[in-house]
């Protein structure tokens, strides 16, 4: 499809509707996406305490692209693409690990954990090892969080840290840890999965066990009264009670959308549990529950549900036109021990049943959406960020 046509498709959007067929479907768009957003923004590649040693990487995936995440023995992160600079194979065929350097299993070029070309035999006197070393894409670390962006020039980082450093800091997640992390593969295009977290208009019918705890599944006027009583105690136990809305607004802050924002549990429930109890040790400098969780929203495919004894992360990336990956992340206290302090399947529990049937949602929308009778059709009160998201990816592909 050429750029023309996608243009007046992009216009003739119906405001305040789900997006037309073709852009689910059309495999020009979906390249478009690719290269307007995902080779553009900043996106999540894990966090540090999945590299705590000299030689440990781990690998950071989507679409055709491969970013080897690694600690070289100085202690410094390093974002490495995973192409090896003599005929392109994958270099690193292992999703996680320690290495000491990394060796092409094609033709045995061996490169360092910083990337330099070490090694590659038979080749002319005149070769130069030096130009040859893996290219490299940007990497930020911010409070323990990894972030890459594979533009030549990414946009500043400085906005996203300038204005989400306070609400995050109270939970140190530079010094948490990765108890868990699972994917859950989507066979539907990333959008619609996007799309879903979005909105909790499908909330209360589609996640019974998340619905009885949070707020974001009732109308608002059920739960204001109890927003400011949260707010009252956040403060009291250490929590930033900052509201940041830069998350599919502002044509500005493409590539670091942003979002923070503090809102009340139900019915007494202190964090997301089976229960309602804590699951794990208090995070950070927090002294006490106040009843509430905060949204977090870091680039355009990170989200967040942080309460006060651990931090939920959702990661959406895209491994086909119809085919994505949503990756699931559980942070804890550093120093929490598994099977003392938490238990992995009651950390879990939640996040788990609801991503399950998130998964099973979104593929039968991706079913619905294939048809030749699909028509968009107008969207709820309760899908307001999601009109966002649309108006967003609309300017993004432009």
């Amino acid at each position: 499809m050429e750029a023309a046509a996608i243009g007046n498709l992009i216009a003739a959007q119906r405001p305040g509707f789900c997006l037309e067929q073709v852009f689910y479907r059309d495999p020009d768009i979906y390249a478009r996406d690719l290269e307007r957003i995902f080779l553009n923004a900043w996106l999540y590649a894990g966090h540090a305490s999945q590299v705590p040693e000299p030689g440990d990487y781990f690998l950071f995936e989507f679409a055709t692209e491969s970013i080897i995440v690694t600690r070289d023995r100085e202690g410094a992160l390093h974002a490495l693409v995973n192409v090896c600079r003599h005929r392109g194979s994958r270099v690193c065929l292992t999703g996680k690990g320690r290495a000491r350097r990394f060796t092409c299993p094609y033709h045995g070029w061996t490169y360092g954990a910083d990337g330099t070309l070490l090694a590659a035999t038979q080749m002319p006197e005149d070769f130069d090892k030096g130009s040859y070393g893996l290219k490299r894409v940007s990497l930020r670390l911010f409070h323990g969080l990894i972030f890459v962006n594979l533009a030549p020039d990414p946009v500043p980082f400085d906005t996203i840290e300038a204005e989400m450093s306070a609400g995050l800091s109270p939970y140190r997640l530079d010094r948490a840890k990765v108890a868990h992390a699972a994917d859950y593969p989507i066979a539907a295009n990333w959008k619609l999965a996007v799309e879903n977290y979005c909105e909790c208009y499908h909330c209360r019918p589609a996640h019974p066990e998340y619905s009885r705890a949070h707020a974001l599944a009732a109308p608002p006027a059920q739960w204001q009264k109890d927003l400011e009583r949260v707010k009252a105690r956040a403060a009291e136990v250490g929590l930033s009670t900052d509201f940041v809305d830069h998350a599919w607004l502002d044509a500005d802050a493409f590539g670091t959308e942003r979002q923070f924002w503090r809102y009340p549990l139900l019915h007494g429930h202190q964090t997301g549990s089976r229960d309602g109890e804590p699951v794990a040790p208090l995070l950070g400098e927090l002294t006490g529950y106040d009843g509430g969780a905060t949204d977090i929203q870091i680039g355009p495919v990170l989200f967040g549900l942080a309460y006060c004894d651990h931090v939920v992360l959702y990661r959406f990336t895209p491994v086909a036109i119809d085919r994505s990956v949503c990756q699931v992340s559980w942070l804890v206290n550093e120093d929490a021990v598994e099977g003392r302090d938490y238990s992995v399947e009651e950390l879990t529990w939640l996040w788990d049943v609801t991503t399950q049937a998130d998964k099973t949602i979104i593929e039968n929308n991706q079913k619905g959406v294939n048809s030749r009778f699909f028509e968009p059709g107008p969207l709820s009160n309760m899908e307001r960020f999601e009109n966002r998201f649309v108006r967003w990816y609309l300017a993004a592909v432009t």
